[in-house]
């Protein structure tokens, strides 16, 4: 390995260790404990040695997004995988994606709340990004009905997800009634 590849790899493997220090401290405390200095003294390096990987907390977060949107795409494609009719593809779908936000709530902020300074549903989104949607339309486009854009649905029914997940976890919606609003949009959304 020549000196040039070693030196990527540990550019690479803090940057790694930053976003994952990041994230974790998200989890555990909220976005507003993620402080430059914070971070710096966690993975002890210096802010310096942080800004050369990141300009600000606005690209960390942009980094924990995209990082959280390979993992939402992966987590709704395995839910979806054995299910072996359209209504248990998005029932599963829904779930999944729920279950996604409730249990990685950083994540799910950096990806859909917080200013990571990503272009969202434009010609440069990043990938991760584009193939989290494409894991909702690769699902939901079955189902969306004739003359319907298969786009567009995809949309409305994951705008629909997005609220019961906010509204879950700000403790407006009651958690036991979870199943049956997961049921009540797939039969009058999808209508599967």
């Amino acid at each position: 390995m020549s000196v040039q590849e070693r030196k990527e790899r540990e550019r690479a493997e803090r940057e790694h260790l930053i976003v994952a220090t990041a994230r974790e401290l998200a989890e555990q405390q909220g976005w507003d404990a993620v402080t430059t200095r914070r971070l710096a003294e966690r993975i002890e390096y210096s802010q310096p040695v942080l800004y050369s990987h990141f300009r600000g907390k606005r690209e960390i977060i942009g980094a924990v997004a995209l990082e959280g949107a390979a993992e939402m795409a992966t987590a709704l494609r395995a839910a979806t995988s054995g299910a072996n009719s359209p209504r248990e593809r998005v029932a599963a779908l829904a779930r999944a994606y729920l279950d996604f936000a409730e249990h990685n709530p950083a994540v799910y902020d950096a990806l859909f709340q917080l200013d990571g300074g990503l272009p969202y549903a434009r010609e440069d989104t990043p990938e991760p990004l584009k193939d989290a949607f494409a894991a909702l339309l690769e699902c939901l486009a079955e189902v969306a009905g004739d003359g319907v854009h298969p786009g567009l649905f995809t949309e409305v029914f994951w705008a629909a997800l997005h609220g019961l997940a906010t509204l879950t976890r700000a403790g407006r919606l009651l958690p036991e009634d979870a199943e049956p609003r997961v049921e009540l949009l797939v039969d009058r959304l999808a209508m599967v």
